[in-house]
């Protein structure tokens, strides 16, 4: 099995993303799964684009997307991403679309295809908190989710898809009084814990849609 994990670059005026560190962090091996990594512009354009070529460059099993979640406390594990762009702050080149879709005529949305009960099980036997989230956002992660399950269901329909998000590194909230965080080797450890799960799981039923 080959697993592609993606994670952003900074934005929004930080200069760090714990998801793109986690992301490089990864072992070349896990679980008995193959991982390759690919770290995504946070831009409209630049984001679906890096990740297309990634995956048809890779042709993976499974694509576990990362992302930063500032305000969250807990990993979170994407149930599902929406058609809509609506971004409250601009991306790196500017853009900022309001209530536009992210593909005209597309599905209202899609479902997480991977084994987000299994992951959420898995991260938490390894000491980290985690939850199921029903929102994405309307920002880029949302944009990726959405777009790579788009592309998937096009292009490779065996292939399985999903998003995770990461808090705040300690760092990062060191001016953001109250703003929770999460130790970059605990999101380490909530990523390899839920590879290890997608690894060992049959995901090839949308588990998001009865996840409960």
């Amino acid at each position: 099995m080959k697993i592609l994990v993606t994670g952003f670059e900074p934005f929004g005026g930080e200069t760090e993303n714990p998801s793109a560190q986690v992301a490089r962090g990864l072992p070349a091996s896990l679980a008995g799964a193959e991982i390759v990594t690919a770290i995504l512009p946070v831009t409209c354009r630049g984001a679906l684009e890096t990740v297309t070529e990634a995956i048809r460059h890779h042709r993976p099993d499974a694509v576990l997307s990362l992302g930063q979640a500032g305000g969250r406390a807990a990993v979170s594990i994407e149930r599902i991403a929406i058609n809509v762009d609506d971004f409250s702050i601009p991306d790196n080149e500017g853009a900022q679309p309001k209530d536009q879709a992210i593909v005209p005529g597309g599905p209202a949305a899609y479902w997480s295809t991977l084994p987000i009960r299994a992951m959420e099980a898995a991260v938490r036997a390894a000491g980290v908190p985690c939850q199921i989230s029903n929102t994405a956002g309307t920002y880029v992660c949302n944009h990726v989710m959405y777009g790579v399950a788009h592309l998937l269901g096009r292009e490779f329909p065996g292939t399985v898809s999903g998003f995770l998000h990461i808090p705040y590194l300690p760092e990062q909230v060191l001016d953001k009084p109250g703003q929770p965080s999460m130790p970059l080797e605990l999101s380490r450890q909530a990523v390899e814990a839920a590879l290890t799960a997608i690894a060992g799981c049959n995901a090839a039923t949308p588990t998001g849609a009865t996840g409960g």
